[in-house]
């Protein structure tokens, strides 16, 4: 039994970049679903399919890499929140994530949503990760 699904997804992304293995499959969840369109969105990811094997459904993500020698796009994937000890911030307290260079995923009353929406649109929420 998994306790952090978040938690478990991003480890098995990080693996799976290391490792430079080009598919990743994690377990389909909403907050997993959400996060994988933001990471999409943003250009983390190359893409990602939603599957299922019964009973279950799967996320199979697209890991993005640059040029002949795969450098990697996503250097690293850290879990803010967690459940032992969420952290929240209001819309003053956004964090910027190397100067804007990286993202925070913030899951708001609005949706799970990057640190720059979340700002756009006035609205704090729990930080769940740092990706850059």
């Amino acid at each position: 039994m998994i306790n952090d699904i978040v938690s478990d997804m991003l480890t098995k992304i990080r693996n799976a970049n290391l490792a430079k293995h080009h598919i990743v499959q994690v377990p389909s969840t909403k907050i997993n679903n959400s996060i994988v369109k933001v990471l999409h969105q943003e250009g983390f990811i190359y893409q990602y399919e939603e599957i299922q094997k019964n009973p279950r459904k799967y996320i199979i993500i697209s890991l993005k890499y640059k040029g002949k020698d795969k450098k990697r796009i996503i250097t690293e994937l850290k879990r803010v929140s967690r459940p032992g000890l969420k952290v929240y911030a209001n819309k003053r307290e956004i964090p910027r994530i190397l100067g804007g260079i990286g993202i925070a995923i913030i899951s708001t009353s609005q949706g799970v949503m990057t640190d720059k929406e979340a700002r756009q649109s006035g609205i704090g929420g729990e930080v769940l990760c740092y990706i850059w």
